[in-house]
């Protein structure tokens, strides 16, 4: 495999959450930028005042959402596009959660994007209007997936805050007529698109950045990992090997799960074993997993999997005494209540890694306590986070169509050149900024300690680790290599 550093880039796995934003400079620490004041509905432009080297928009949301209400009292409100009428405004969030293979394995998306929509019609309304939330269950399904895409053609201004892992036609978003008639496709914010046909789609935006460069979705192509956190846990551990839990369910997870896992090793991991594992998974399935890592005498396992594997691969090792592993680390996935509460003391001291500021830290931002408040404590979850970010986001584009042009202006082509205007997105300041189609180089590190999750790297709270080493280019071809993994 060619390998080589990228600078100014960032990697999403599928469940394998990356950092996010930039740093100006190749220090190892940046600051979170801070929040504008919160705006009356959520949010606006991206906010970002002294920031040491990530940076935002100086203009506030307040201003922004001043001009746009100003212009709601125009001129008469129409029904200006498909999902739009003269008293409301229609989004669609499509996510697995209805899959028996794994139960409810997105709802922190819907949840997300249902309390997005109570907040933001309780704070003024979205363009002049209210907002009406659709759902779809795309149940891990492709067809299921095509017919979500196809309803929110057909009765949605955009798909908002989705993730569905198993996407592969895309038609009918790309396709998509509008109500002049016109094939223009359907805004798609994404939190996360796993799947490459929905990643490289010209209308869709991602919360979570693309590995993928697009320029093909086949053959051997560069794609970009990072490695910031696998640099963390080297200076606990030097010698690091172990296992790669690889998410087995889905042709595409396994694919996505090549490049992390050739990146890792790049920077100093050696694999004793990388293993497919289900979201149906027992625990006795783990058994002879954990019998390999004890046989090699493993000092690190990396979860790429949901958070149930990884509760439960731990449960296990327990059960059979594994000693010999000095880092537990997983992905965004296992950030949740559901990770804690169900693996309890067995989680102990596992790592997890993020690309925005905690839920224990909302205190610190407006946006992020938006988010708590209304959904709730015991409901927050990382994919949650990532799709309120996909419906601050929306908003923000809305509110400066409406600013612009006023309320009669709201297109989904208009919506479209909206995101692609969009620069340095940072959900008012929750994250650090990025490229709705490019990447960033930022992490966090929490872990589990008295049956919580508390901030361990950087130390400081707001901070986030930047620098271009934290990611590297790994010229592989995905199929190829998920073939080697069993």
């Amino acid at each position: 495999m060619a390998r080589r550093h990228v600078a100014g880039a960032f990697c999403v796995l599928a469940l394998i959450a990356a950092g996010c934003g930039r740093s100006t400079s190749s220090s190892s620490e940046t600051a979170a930028p801070a929040a504008t004041t919160a705006a009356p509905a959520a949010t606006t432009v991206a906010g970002g005042a002294e920031t040491t080297s990530a940076g935002g928009s100086e203009t506030t949301a307040e201003a922004t959402t001043t001009t746009a209400a100003d212009k709601c009292k125009s001129e008469p409100l129409q029904a200006t596009e498909v999902g739009v009428s003269a008293d409301k405004i229609t989004i669609t969030v499509m996510a697995d959660t209805g899959s028996a293979l794994a139960p409810g394995l997105f709802q922190g998306n819907v949840d997300a994007l249902v309390a997005f929509g109570k907040f933001v019609n309780a704070n003024g309304g979205i363009g002049c209007r209210q907002l009406e939330v659709k759902t779809w269950d795309s149940k891990l399904d492709p067809t299921e997936a095509k017919n979500g895409d196809i309803d929110a053609c057909q009765n949605s201004v955009a798909m908002v805050g989705g993730n569905a892992l198993f996407n592969p036609d895309v038609s009918p978003i790309s396709g998509c007529v509008d109500k002049a008639g016109k094939a223009t496709g359907l805004p798609d914010i994404a939190a996360l698109a796993n799947d490459i046909n929905e990643q490289c789609n010209a209308t869709t935006y991602l919360i979570q950045a693309r590995a993928e460069p697009c320029t093909t979705l086949t053959g051997t192509r560069d794609l970009i990992a990072m490695v910031g956190p696998t640099k963390y846990y080297q200076t606990i551990e030097p010698n690091l090997h172990g296992i790669f839990m690889v998410p087995g369910d889905l042709p595409t997870t396994v694919e996505s799960a090549t490049y992390q896992i050739a990146g890792q090793e790049a920077a100093g991991v050696k694999w004793d074993a990388t293993l497919k594992v289900s979201g149906g998974d027992s625990q006795p399935s783990y058994t002879p997993r954990i019998a390999i890592a004890a046989a090699a005498g493993s000092t690190y396992i990396y979860n790429g999997s949901n958070a149930k594997a990884m509760w439960t691969m731990r449960k296990e090792a327990n059960a059979q005494g594994l000693k010999s592993v000095k880092v537990w680390a997983c992905s965004l996935a296992c950030y949740t209540p559901s990770f804690i509460a169900n693996g309890g003391a067995d989680v102990e001291g596992t790592y997890v890694w993020m690309q925005f500021l905690p839920f224990e830290e909302a205190d610190a931002n407006p946006e992020a306590s938006n988010y708590v408040n209304a959904v709730g404590v015991d409901k927050v979850d990382s994919f949650g986070a990532q799709a309120w970010q996909a419906g601050v986001l929306f908003k923000q584009v809305i509110d400066g169509i409406v600013a612009k042009d006023g309320p009669n202006a709201i297109t989904r082509q208009a919506i479209l050149d909206g995101l692609a205007a969009t620069k340095d997105f940072d959900a008012n300041g929750w994250a650090t900024p990025k490229d709705l189609k490019g990447f960033g180089n930022c992490f966090m590190v929490m872990q589990v300690k008295d049956g919580k999750f508390v901030r361990v790297f950087p130390a400081e709270k707001g901070k986030f680790e930047c620098s271009p080493d934290n990611l590297v280019t790994e010229t592989i071809d995905p199929a190829v290599e998920s073939q080697k993994i069993k």
